[in-house]
């Protein structure tokens, strides 16, 4: 596996988890406020990590179309 196969593939799982719990939020699937929290936290956690990976592709000129599959 070569280095874009790999963010490739980060990318998505992260992009994925990202939208399966926003997913459950909106469905109302959160037992109480602590659980609510800990999702969108998970959220913006995540969102935060796919940004950063973002901008340090931008930094070493991948362009985010090669990245995507």
């Amino acid at each position: 596996m070569d280095v874009i196969q790999f963010l490739s593939r980060y990318r998505k799982a992260l992009q994925t988890r990202v939208d399966d719990i926003s997913i459950s939020v909106t469905s109302g699937s959160a037992s109480d406020i602590g659980q609510y929290r800990a999702m969108v936290g998970e959220i913006q956690g995540l969102t935060y990590a796919l940004d950063e990976l973002q901008t340090l592709l931008k930094k070493v000129n991948y362009d985010e179309d090669s990245i995507r599959s």
